[in-house]
């Protein structure tokens, strides 16, 4: 069975290393925001290019402690693509705000050419998702923000050290947010995230508001939250941004190979956007007329997939309040319905990326 994502192979390739920094971290006595969890900030930081970097317990902690001390609340409105994971649009709506939901474009990402149709007076934030592990356009979307004086949070979850022009994704707002979910390309072993930022009182706010709310023990400033990120798993993740480059780059060898021999023509492989690249978080293609054959055709054939993702926020159960219906997004929707993940991971064999890659070329719809 090829699955759609095995972690035990890109453990398996660093297994002495963890091992060793489980047992350092053990050993030190000290496991919640110690030397580990600093030294981390500062390398994550140095490597997406950010004055500050703040660990934190999750990447949905990141995005709504961001909205929440971006002052975004009850009456404000947050522009959004409208196929994010439903995690990206709860950051938004813990605080009480709204999210107003935007088509994506060919690239799967936010289409930056609909937001400024969709800025009212109430819109105060932009939150620009990185899908895929592919950039948005940010160069459009931080014109928007500039001329309509909005805020922009950058949600990095899928796309560790990809880049949009040149920079890496995460630095062109005002936050950018990391989830290290295992499954992520630098991911934890366990639930992690952080959050980056060129704003000193800014990053000094989350460090206070991840512990209670407090700088200094039993003097609380705010009512904060208890989103720390561990020692373990800070040590962890220090162990594994070392190799983080050639993992992407190890990604972007099956991502080629998939590209050039692919050709089915039944299915769309994905475009990359003029001016970004990709750290392959998914390979998601399009099917649009037969998917679900697709699935069961791999599936029987021992090939697992996964879509990301079948249900669109605004048609989730979570979100019924919101009064959205089903053909309000047509894209969105039709996204949906089309959309399939394919095996990515690293330790992928040649020999696994060549039976997905002549099982998929074989369907015959």
């Amino acid at each position: 069975m090829i699955m759609p994502n095995n972690l035990k192979r890109q453990y398996l390739q660093y297994a002495e290393e963890y091992k060793r920094k489980a047992c350092e971290v053990l050993d030190s006595g000290w496991y919640i925001l110690g030397r580990e969890v600093s030294a981390f900030e500062e390398e994550w930081a140095k490597y997406v290019g950010a004055k500050y970097c703040v660990g934190l317990a999750s990447g949905l902690d990141a995005l709504w402690i961001s909205f929440r001390l971006l002052n975004i609340a009850e009456g404000d409105e947050v522009v959004v693509c409208a196929n994010a994971y439903i995690a990206c649009v709860m950051g938004i709506t813990m605080n009480g705000a709204t999210p107003v939901f935007i088509e994506p474009d060919q690239y799967d990402n936010i289409n930056a050419d609909k937001i400024e149709a969709a800025i009212t007076e109430k819109t105060k934030a932009i939150l620009a998702v990185h899908l895929y592990g592919q950039a948005c356009d940010m160069t459009k979307i931080m014109d928007i923000a500039h001329r309509n004086n909005l805020k922009v949070v950058e949600d990095c979850a899928q796309s560790h050290g990809n880049h949009w022009k040149g920079k890496k994704v995460g630095t062109f707002g005002n936050v950018g947010c990391f989830s290290f979910y295992p499954s992520k390309g630098c991911g934890a072993f366990g639930d992690a995230g952080c959050i980056v930022t060129d704003n000193e009182e800014l990053a000094q706010m989350f460090r206070v508001f991840r512990n209670y709310g407090s700088e200094k023990r039993y003097q609380n400033m705010m009512v904060g939250s208890n989103s720390r990120l561990d020692e373990i798993q800070a040590g962890l993740l220090r162990v594994k941004l070392t190799h983080l480059d050639e993992a992407n780059e190890e990604r972007s060898k099956i991502a080629a190979r998939y590209q050039k021999e692919i050709c089915n023509p039944i299915i769309q492989k994905p475009k990359i956007r003029p001016g970004a690249d990709s750290s392959w978080h998914q390979y998601v293609i399009h099917v649009p007329r037969y998917r679900d054959a697709l699935v069961d055709y791999l599936k029987d054939r021992g090939i697992g997939t996964l879509i990301h993702y079948p249900i669109p926020p605004h048609l989730s159960e979570a979100y019924a309040y919101l009064g959205y219906k089903k053909g309000d997004f047509p894209i969105t929707e039709q996204y949906a319905n089309e959309v399939l993940s394919l095996p990515m991971y690293n330790g992928m064999t040649e020999e696994e990326q060549g039976l997905v890659i002549e099982t998929v070329n074989s369907f015959k719809g």
